[in-house]
């Protein structure tokens, strides 16, 4: 549903798709913080990159992270937005993500090879590593504004 677009990464030889250096991701857990984080990119003009808590497909599975993320993207349909759901090192739930539909994954668990080779032949991304974010949990948490947090973060 428009979560990636091409010009957000390139990919590498190995399948693995990489962020373009100019990303600067934002740790969501929620669609109050999906919100601040695209409102700053809007605000910016810029880009961003929402990735979910570690192992959010676990917790909180595929689902609920499609539906965050639709949901600010509706909010904010002129921001250009990467959504990783975070699959920790669980096959399954990884699959599970890509079976959803969901169309950028982290994952770095076992037969890594062949779950990048799946996710590219459902037209996702795999990412190995979970790129530096801004974890916006830590700054709600002590009270800090998030959207001038996240400005600061990809300003």
């Amino acid at each position: 549903m428009g979560f990636l677009q091409p010009h957000v990464g390139y990919r590498g030889r190995n399948g693995e798709t990489g962020l373009k250096q100019n990303r600067r991701a934002i740790t969501v857990i929620s669609l109050v913080q999906a919100e601040f984080a695209l409102a700053a990119a809007s605000a910016l003009g810029v880009c961003v990159t929402v990735i979910s808590a570690p192992n959010a497909a676990q917790a909180a599975g595929p689902g609920w992270f499609d539906a965050v993320i639709a949901a600010a993207q509706a909010r904010f349909p002129d921001v250009k937005v990467t959504a990783i759901l975070d699959c920790g090192d669980a096959p399954g739930h990884a699959l599970a993500a890509l079976r959803h539909g969901v169309k950028a994954i982290r994952y770095d668990g076992p037969a890594a090879a062949q779950i990048g080779d799946i996710a590219a032949q459902t037209g996702a991304i795999l990412f190995r590593e979970r790129p530096a974010s801004l974890d916006l949990y830590d700054r709600e948490v002590a009270g800090l504004d998030l959207l001038v947090a996240c400005r600061d973060w990809l300003g």
